[in-house]
């Protein structure tokens, strides 16, 4: 099917950005991609992709902006809670046995999700030999994850999800709360690192025991996938953990040999041990 005009600037906008910020939306899903661009469209008054391209190219302070539409920041403290159930009762108990551990949350955006983790760590008495590796392409979801500031309004729903995730006491202990705000511990944050890292450019850096890179693959196409489970892949030492959104699946991949389903309903694998030759 040849392509419309409309495909074609869209492909030419994705093409301008990569060149002007270095940020690579070339081989994202193009109907999530078309949905979010004919909103930055509308919400600047541009009448078409290629005077969204102008702006971009011409304006960095509004190009900001406008690549805000490109990345997807919705997440949610212990979001679907069965998921961290089993990490804490299937996972955890083998990560355990190790003196030391890392955890790559790959796409963490504003950070809710690591937070999560660490809380869970903790109670499982697993956090003091853990580094957490928090990482996303938004600098703005970055900064917001460092903080770990967060709206009071979705508490509630956060204390819900973490009671039904198999939370050993209250939410609350982990934050304090004033003007609107829910401020978590700093105790919490002195083992997370965040940076800066893109699963379409970038490389592996670090061996890691679990990766939990959730609701990010369903976005890309599947070269893209191919390319960031093979980042998986290349970080997750031998019997390391893989885990994944609702909607995804690492069994049509070209690395699907190297892992096995530990539970296949949450999405968790497991790295095959090393072969003996």
């Amino acid at each position: 099917m040849q392509d419309t005009i409309e495909d074609i600037e869209l492909r030419l906008l994705l093409e301008a950005i990569y060149h002007k910020y270095h940020s690579d939306f070339r081989n994202y899903a193009m109907a999530s991609i078309k949905r979010r661009m004919s909103k930055a469209c509308e919400d600047f008054n541009c009448s078409s992709y290629s005077m969204l391209q102008d702006v971009i190219l011409r304006d960095d302070k509004v190009a900001h902006k406008i690549l805000s539409y490109l990345t997807v920041q919705v997440t949610e403290m212990f979001r679907n809670p069965s998921y961290f159930k089993a990490i804490r009762e299937e996972v955890i108990p083998h990560l355990k046995t190790y003196p030391s551990l890392k955890v790559w949350v790959a796409g963490c955006s504003t950070g809710e999700e690591l937070y999560s983790l660490m809380i869970l760590f903790y109670e499982e008495g697993i956090l003091e030999r853990t580094i957490f590796y928090g990482t996303d392409i938004s600098s703005e979801a970055l900064e917001v994850a460092e903080k770990g500031i967060y709206s009071t309004q979705k508490i509630k729903e956060y204390s819900k999800n973490y009671h039904d995730a198999g939370g050993k006491g209250s939410l609350s202990d982990y934050y304090t709360a004033a003007y609107g705000k829910a401020v978590f511990f700093k105790d919490l944050k002195k083992y997370a690192v965040f940076s800066d890292h893109s699963l379409v450019t970038d490389n592996v850096f670090a061996e890691v025991h679990l990766v939990s890179c959730r609701n990010v693959l369903i976005y890309f196409n599947r070269d893209l996938q191919d390319r960031a489970f093979g980042l998986f892949e290349g970080a997750l030492r031998y019997n390391g953990f893989l885990g994944l959104g609702a909607k995804e699946t690492i069994h049509f991949s070209k690395h699907a040999n190297e892992f096995t389903d530990f539970n296949r309903n949450e999405k968790i694998y497991q790295k095959k041990p090393e072969r003996v030759t």
